[in-house]
């Protein structure tokens, strides 16, 4: 079976996919790939943010730590997506945390040619923007949330920004096709494990919703 070239993996991304064949072979020159296994850090706070990195295989959590060390999520990054855009901007080194959160390849591609290629291309570098600026309302909504709304509330919150995100259409009605655990589900709300679990039985028992499997 042959590997796809960085350019594939890089035209699956929906912000590059419209690069012309010498944009992406621009950028494939110095890319690097590079795999993790499930729970591998790809960045610490403090490392370097030269480079925008694309998800060309798996899932990646992006997450801070609180003082006394439990762990909080901001984010997941999906095959096809970028995470670490900020870099594009700033010499500032990364603030958060991006682990593995399965079997991951990612392909990074280094700011400085980046900046070269998106000289030329103002549509991608308008729906970068965006992206930030959608990323950047979503962790602002949870804080909100995470202030002022009960768990029910949280929790349903979230639900809601799942089905947005990860929603599919099926015979008995919307489908959240998102391997998340409890666990992950109240990090991404901060609340506890058990906090979720109880929520969503009750959410379950209400009607509004259907768990098909334990998470």
């Amino acid at each position: 079976m042959t590997t796809p070239s960085k350019v594939w993996y890089l035209k699956r991304c929906d912000l590059f996919e419209r690069l012309t064949p010498e944009q992406a072979e621009q950028l494939e020159r110095r890319a690097s790939m590079r795999t993790f296994r499930r729970g591998a850090l790809i960045y610490v706070p403090g490392d370097s943010g030269q480079s925008v990195l694309v998800v060309a295989r798996g899932r990646v959590k992006i997450k801070g730590i609180t003082p006394d060390g439990k762990e909080f999520i901001l984010a997941f990054v999906d095959e096809g997506e970028i995470f670490g855009e900020l870099g594009l901007f700033d010499d500032a080194p990364r603030e958060e945390f991006a682990e593995a959160a399965e079997a991951t390849d990612i392909l990074a591609l280094p700011r400085e040619d980046l900046l070269v290629v998106l000289e030329e291309r103002a549509d991608v570098v308008i729906r970068i923007t965006k992206l930030i600026g959608l990323r950047r309302k979503r962790v602002e909504t949870r804080l909100r949330n995470l202030l002022f709304r009960s768990n029910r509330q949280r929790v349903a919150g979230l639900l809601m920004e799942l089905l947005e995100s990860h929603g599919e259409r099926d015979g008995r009605g919307w489908a959240i096709r998102l391997p998340l655990s409890h666990q992950e589900l109240a990090g991404l709300i901060g609340a506890t494990r058990e906090t979720v679990t109880i929520t969503l039985g009750q959410l379950q028992l209400d009607g509004f919703i259907h768990v098909q499997r334990k998470l």
